[in-house]
């Protein structure tokens, strides 16, 4: 594969695919979107220690149920290496649900974590239901971070400031698979789409990107969160015969990839997304899908870190936005140091600033150091696990790594981080 280049309302970006490994991108620190308050004020630490509250609502059951696990075990293990740090700074975590689409689980959930005086509300990892309660969240005041929800409309969302996410949006993801689609030598395609937020987004920059190599969207069928029979849509996507599909899905991908498998579709020209990129050893037939491939958001994780994780979770079985999640609690906190206060407009007025999107700060890879900085006078520049993040003033990281993966005979994916 080749080197890429291309950009569309003043934002440049390049790409550089490799089959199984990585493709890194990077992104201009252009303002999208009114978003994240900064500061030319030099902090001066905190005068008093500091107790920060943090809620999550991250996928405990739904559709994006097995995102959890690798979710929650990144936050706590911030929120350990925060407290055994010695500083200030105490954080206590509290974990709650966010559910899907078809649920108020996440309203409930915001609901709760907001009578308990929370200042930041990590989650939750579906952009869908991140629009149910953002208006919520960032009406009380209260930073809205997100490890994982990736549509290109929150960059612009009016949030009073107070929304950020380390996780990629999907205008990267939507670049890299259409570009890959088109290198394997797919000239049609055809989509079976999520019709929400993150769906809808992620397959409009697959189908520009696709359509600008050269190829051609010969059909797109939607369906809604919640609906249990796709047969309509698998007919619909065989009868166009394209060279490839992509199956922009969340966990209904153990229904629906069987399905075109088995209406004579080859498994091998399916292309799965970061919502449905998972194991599924336990669920399709050996071989069924052998040679598809998928994309998702995939930093370059260590043996250490990892190795972490599993000391707080030793059942994971995936580390999908683990790091993204560690990255968010940290970045919280630090904030909350640089800005001496835990209160939410506050923390959200340095956490550009401590993700090195100020341009001025000194580096550091772990809290106990960055806080050291942020005690003696200085700025600090964050680069966690996820990678350099760099938050711009739209909330939004300015650069991202995204993995291409492929399925084996077994129906688990190589070139992931799980070692």
């Amino acid at each position: 594969m080749g080197v890429f280049t291309s950009g569309s309302a003043g934002r440049s970006r390049s790409l550089k695919s490799v089959l199984g490994g990585i493709a890194v991108l990077g992104t201009s620190a252009l303002i999208l979107g009114g978003c994240a308050a900064t500061t030319e004020e030099e902090p001066a630490g905190p005068a008093e220690d500091l107790t920060l509250t943090i809620g999550t609502i991250l996928p405990q059951s739904g559709a994006l149920a097995f995102l959890g696990p690798p979710e929650e075990a990144g936050v706590a293990l911030a929120v350990q290496e925060i407290n055994e740090a010695g500083t200030s700074l105490t954080v206590e975590a509290i974990y709650r649900d966010s559910g899907d689409t078809t649920t108020d689980t996440a309203t409930v959930s915001v609901t709760d974590l907001l009578s308990q005086d929370v200042d930041a509300i990590i989650g939750a990892a579906s952009s869908g239901v991140s629009f149910t309660v953002i208006d919520q969240i960032t009406g009380a005041g209260v930073v809205h971070f997100s490890p994982a929800y990736t549509s290109p409309d929150f960059t612009t969302y009016d949030d009073d400031g107070l929304y950020f996410r380390t996780a990629p949006s999907d205008l990267l993801q939507g670049e890299v698979l259409g570009n890959l689609i088109a290198e394997d030598g797919a000239a049609t395609l055809g989509l079976l789409v999520l019709n929400d937020a993150y769906g809808t987004g992620l397959a409009a920059q697959l189908t520009s990107t696709f359509e600008a190599a050269g190829g051609e969207v010969v059909e797109e069928q939607l369906f809604n969160e919640g609906d249990t029979s796709f047969d309509s849509q698998i007919s619909a996507l065989t009868a166009a015969n394209p060279d490839a599909i992509a199956v922009i899905t969340f966990d209904q991908a153990k229904i629906v990839v069987p399905g075109l498998v088995g209406a004579g579709y080859p498994g091998e020209n399916l292309y799965f997304v970061d919502g449905n990129l998972a194991d599924y050893s336990a669920d399709f037939e050996t071989g069924l899908i052998t040679g598809a491939k998928g994309t998702a958001p995939a930093p370059n994780l260590t043996d250490d870190f990892t190795d972490r994780l599993l000391a707080i979770d030793p059942d994971l079985d995936s580390f999908l936005y683990s790091s993204e999640s560690y990255d968010a609690t940290i970045l919280i906190a630090l904030a909350a140091l640089a800005a001496g206060s835990t209160d939410g407009v506050d923390i959200a007025s340095k956490l550009q600033e401590v993700s090195g999107g100020s341009g001025d700060g000194e580096k550091c890879t772990d809290f106990a150091s960055c806080a050291q900085i942020i005690a003696d006078g200085g700025i600090v520049d964050y680069d966690g696990p996820s990678g350099p993040i760099t938050l711009n003033d739209a909330g939004d990281p300015t650069e991202a790594t995204i993995g291409i993966f492929e399925y084996g005979d077994d129906n688990t994916y190589a070139g992931n981080r799980l070692n």
